[in-house]
């Protein structure tokens, strides 16, 4: 039986990467981006793809999301809280816009579409709500603290929303990538990271599993593990050049 899934940040990187796989094997698949021309772009380059407009950091925008949804695609049944941005922040110097639009866009937006859709999914088959973290939740970066800060308040939030929702039918996976060849934190940041298209096939297939926490390398023995005990495997050091997404 085909799935409807709706996947934000879907116009590049893992939410694209997903949404080709998904497709591919015969899914509807919903991409939400919040720049207009790159969504109809992704759409012209990837036929089939069904876009909408919305820039989840803002509260609004998440409503009319879920609103679009619920009244034009009620089948959806499964939601990949995939947007997000990295930002390399000096603590030193407040510019609280600056970090606050990271808040917004990697913290509140999943928290609040998991809010807004769980009701919805509730009683559907195969329900599914999906949120990306990181592997930097369980290492806390020096370059991109407000970056790391929002990803380990997902995972918090992802291991509580799991056991709340299991009674309603409805599975919470989490993704915990590694650092990803994409163009988060910007355009060659992360040029010697692991291969997408190697990250993507990979959790594809967990997620087909159904496997409630999926990494990739590394990130694959992070959950479960205190810092201490993650640091004590790296030698007091993140693996791969310190870098996660």
């Amino acid at each position: 039986m085909a799935d409807t899934v709706l996947i934000t940040g879907g116009t590049s990187g893992i939410g694209l990467a997903l949404a080709k796989r998904y497709q591919k094997d015969g899914n509807t698949v919903l991409i939400v981006g919040r720049n207009t021309e790159k969504l109809q772009k992704t759409v012209e380059e990837n036929p089939g793809l069904l876009p909408i407009l919305a820039d989840v950091s803002l509260e609004e925008d998440r409503i009319r999301l879920f609103e679009t949804v619920a009244r034009d695609y009620p089948e959806v049944n499964i939601v990949i809280n995939n947007a997000g941005i990295q930002q390399r922040t000096d603590l030193m110097q407040l510019d609280w816009a600056f970090w606050k639009k990271e808040i917004d866009t990697n913290f509140d937006a999943p928290i609040h579409l998991c809010g807004l859709f769980a009701p919805f999914l509730a009683g559907k088959p195969h329900a599914v709500l999906v949120n990306v973290s990181s592997g930097l939740a369980f290492r806390p970066p020096v370059h991109v603290p407000i970056y790391g800060a929002t990803k380990a308040g997902l995972h918090s939030f992802t291991y509580t929303l799991r056991e709340q929702l299991q009674p309603h039918g409805i599975q919470v996976i989490e993704i915990i990538p590694p650092a990803v060849n994409t163009n988060l934190g910007g355009p060659g940041v992360h040029a010697r990271a692991a291969d997408l298209d190697a990250f993507a096939d990979s959790v594809y297939q967990d997620l087909l599993q159904g496997k409630e926490e999926i990494g990739y390398l590394y990130t694959q023995q992070m959950a479960g593990k205190t810092r201490r005990e993650l640091e004590a495997g790296w030698g007091g050091r993140s693996p791969e050049r310190s870098k996660a997404d």
